[in-house]
């Protein structure tokens, strides 16, 4: 006796809600673009929920401390350029040819600042960071004891070390990642 086959298998069906499911994600993220502020403002309350949960259940200090660093690694992305001048003149070295992506001098010719990790990609890799590292609070298992100041001053640190040598690197290739406080030119005034 032949039995008809079904029209959809558990795997296809499966597969079929999971694409409906990230196209309908991915259209939200395209519709939340131009929403700059909005979406850093949910971010933030988004952490501060999690701090909040943190201090009150005095536990997963842990996690906390694993956020912490993947956001300063997220941070220090998106502080970096693209094409990094450091790496391309040890590269031209060894070429003989000693030529940096961004300008070192006044009468070099302009090339505008491209990001590594770029904003909305930047937002995106934190908020879900921070929405996993809040799941995690949840379960027992990643509550792992530890006396948190140890934590707190070694990432205290480690924050202050690093965004010391950014800046000196800053400093050395002449580059600043945020567009406040740069001169802007006025059309009708010929600048």
């Amino acid at each position: 006796m032949d039995v008809p086959e079904p029209d959809q298998t558990p795997f296809s069906a499966v597969t079929a809600q999971t694409s409906r499911f990230s196209r309908a994600y991915q259209a939200y993220l395209d519709k939340s673009t131009p929403y700059v502020s909005y979406r850093w403002i949910t971010t933030g309350a988004i952490l501060l929920v999690f701090m909040l949960r943190i201090i009150i259940s005095e536990g997963w200090y842990i996690v906390c401390y694993s956020l912490g660093i993947y956001l300063l690694n997220l941070f220090l992305a998106f502080l970096q350029p693209k094409f990094d001048p450091s790496l391309t003149q040890d590269e031209g070295l060894e070429d003989g040819e000693v030529r940096s992506p961004l300008p070192t001098t006044r009468d070099e010719e302009f090339r505008p600042f491209i990001r590594r990790l770029p904003e909305f990609k930047f937002w995106h890799s934190a908020t879900r960071a921070i929405t996993i590292a809040f799941v995690c609070t949840w379960f027992e298992l990643f509550n792992v004891p530890v006396f948190w100041p140890v934590l707190v001053v070694y990432f205290i640190i480690l924050f202050t070390l690093t965004m010391r040598r950014q800046i000196q690197h800053m400093i050395k290739y002449r580059y600043v990642p945020f567009s406040f406080g740069k001169a802007k030119y006025n059309s009708r005034s010929g600048h």
